[in-house]
């Protein structure tokens, strides 16, 4: 019976990290509202994901903003740059798919290479507050490591570049993922990116081992 009521275990953990999934979440979103913030919350998001929804560690909401504190002004000149880059990538996209689709022939040839060569500068995006999230970075060194990783892992780059297109692209036609769809997203991602990370990083790697052991 008292393990019925250990708040570790068992059910009670279960709502503990579904708690955190959601509040997360939403808490992200908040954060993203301003637009400029979207770096050092995204950064935040990924390593209270990692902390306390992969490792079950506690206090998710107060790791969250010491990470947001901590990496707002390196997260925000990142934003900067990137947002305006992204947005302009994407918006090339749909107006090359409007013509590929509809002129055909030379058009879609052009659209499809377009999509293809999307894959680059979306895999900076992906990695680069992962990467601000798990390490201290200035804004030049992070724009360089994560075009590095992108380079050096592409296969995983170009899964989570389609698992973070596709996660975006169910929130945008449905409100309510966006309930827990950020946080279920950057798991997932963490899977890939967290295997990459130790490799080049001793601390993570035996962080990791700590983990495992306990």
């Amino acid at each position: 019976m008292g393990e019925f009521f250990n708040p570790e275990k068992g059910i009670w953990a279960w709502l503990s990290t579904l708690v955190d999934v959601c509040g997360l979440s939403i808490l992200w979103v908040f954060l993203c509202l301003p637009v400029f913030t979207i770096g050092p919350a995204t950064a935040a998001l990924y390593h209270t994901v990692v902390k306390c929804v992969r490792r079950r560690e506690s206090g998710a909401f107060g790791v969250y903003f010491r990470s947001f504190r901590s990496n707002f002004e390196t997260g925000l000149w990142a934003g900067i740059i990137a947002i305006p880059a992204a947005a302009l990538l994407f918006g090339g996209h749909f107006v090359v798919r409007w013509y590929g689709t509809r002129l055909g022939g030379a058009a879609y040839v052009l659209y499809v290479a377009y999509y293809f060569a999307l894959v680059l500068p979306a895999g900076m995006l992906c990695w680069l507050f992962p990467l601000l999230g798990r390490f201290d970075c200035r804004v030049k060194e992070l724009f360089r490591t994560a075009f590095q990783l992108t380079l050096a892992h592409l296969p995983s780059t170009v899964v989570v570049v389609l698992l973070t297109g596709q996660t975006a692209l169910f929130c945008i036609e449905q409100w309510w993922p966006v309930l827990f769809m950020p946080a279920v997203a950057v798991l997932l991602i963490s899977l890939f990116f967290e295997r990459i990370f130790q490799r080049y990083s001793p601390e993570l790697a035996c962080e990791e081992g700590e983990e495992q052991e306990e």
